[in-house]
């Protein structure tokens, strides 16, 4: 008798590791390569920490805006615009090694944003296809944390030798590299969604809130963690401290998951936005090298799976649609955190976490709302 596995072959895991890459290339380096560099830039001064929040907000709302757009337009999310948007957030990297008044670097981080976004929308749809295996996603998403590590060690790596300008040379390079495999992903339009059906409005609002100020609470820890420590600490530990953050962010997703088919998600999400809240209080109590260790590790190991959750709450609220209005709320919410500490980070990083702490507490509130009134249903 002939035993058949059922596993998939290791040939259908092919596109969600292309995918992986295509994410570590948007998300991990081209989006996020400006938390290691801003401090760099800012001691070469090249900007100063208020400008630096302020094109760090351009950035964001590029996101926001190339998500609207796609959401707005689904048909826009095809090969062609994903191969322009890839070979544009590589040319906004290389442009931002040339020196120029805010408004410049503030622009590219805008284009930045809105082409991550694109090709964010592309890789995560391929991973999710009806037909892709189980782990696919998995795989995907641990993409943005390999990129964010690595962007860590570029840094690491390169600072002795290089300076902000070929360090950002250099991570165009990478994102070129990273995007490679993605290039030849089977990208298909995406269709209108129709009007969502809310099974318990109440639940609905409350996560919106949640996610909103999960989005501007976490934005605060993601821009500006590195930035503090190597203030305090040195760009050396800096760096460092951004390779825990992508390390712990690799397999998040993964174990969020697993949480969510114990607890349910509406459970697991207030217990990481309260682990989110602890990595805003530690650096903004304490100047020491292991706190910050232990924020970037919280904050890797969360920011990710909170948006998984966030997301498969919305779908057990809704029959449809929930994606794009979560992602909207979320894109505003990243927007507007630099803009909300941008006051206070030229005397004082920890003011800044003690604002993203209280943020993410009152999103952690707003989570528990939801969970009781989803058992209430």
């Amino acid at each position: 008798m002939t035993v058949t596995r059922t596993h998939p072959p290791r040939s259908g895991l092919a596109p969600a590791f292309a995918a992986a890459a295509g994410l570590a290339a948007a998300m991990g380096v081209g989006r996020f390569v400006y938390t290691p560099l801003l401090p760099i830039m800012v001691d070469a001064h090249q900007i100063s920490t208020h400008d630096g929040a302020v094109i760090a907000t351009a950035n964001y709302a590029g996101y926001l805006l190339g998500a609207i757009l796609l959401t707005r337009w689904p048909e826009l999310n095809s090969r062609n615009t994903f191969h322009i948007s890839a070979a544009l957030l590589i040319i906004s990297e290389v442009l931002m090694a040339v020196p120029a008044p805010t408004l410049f670097p503030a622009t590219l981080r805008l284009i930045a944003g809105v082409t991550s976004a694109v090709v964010f929308v592309a890789c995560a749809g391929v991973a999710a296809r009806p037909g892709s295996s189980r782990d696919a996603a998995g795989i995907a998403f641990g993409g943005i944390g390999f990129g964010i590590a690595l962007t860590g060690i570029l840094v690491l790596v390169v600072r002795p030798f290089l300076g902000w300008q070929s360090m950002w040379l250099v991570s165009a390079v990478l994102t070129a590299v990273l995007l490679a495999p993605a290039l030849r992903l089977d990208i298909q339009p995406g269709r209108r969604a129709g009007k969502a059906t809310i099974r318990s409005r109440a639940a609905w609002r409350a996560l919106l809130v949640a996610y909103f100020l999960e989005g501007v609470g976490y934005i605060v820890i993601g821009t500006f963690l590195v930035a503090a420590v190597s203030d305090q600490r040195g760009p050396v530990v800096g760096s460092a401290i951004w390779v825990v953050v992508g390390v712990a962010a690799v397999p998040a997703t993964v174990l969020w998951g697993v949480a969510a088919r114990r607890w349910a998600p509406a459970i697991a999400m207030p217990i990481a936005l309260v682990a989110q809240c602890v990595s805003a209080v530690l650096p903004a109590v304490s100047t020491a090298v292991w706190p910050a260790v232990l924020s970037a590790a919280l904050f890797g190991a969360t920011f990710l799976g909170i948006v998984m959750l966030a997301m498969r709450i919305g779908g057990e609220l809704s029959d449809g649609g929930a994606a794009a209005p979560l992602t909207a709320v979320y894109g505003a919410g990243q927007m507007l955190g630099p803009l909300v500490v941008a006051p206070v980070i030229g005397d004082s990083y920890p003011a800044a976490f003690v604002i993203a702490a209280l943020v993410l507490a009152a999103a952690t509130i707003a989570a528990g709302v939801v969970t009781r009134l989803i058992r209430r249903t």
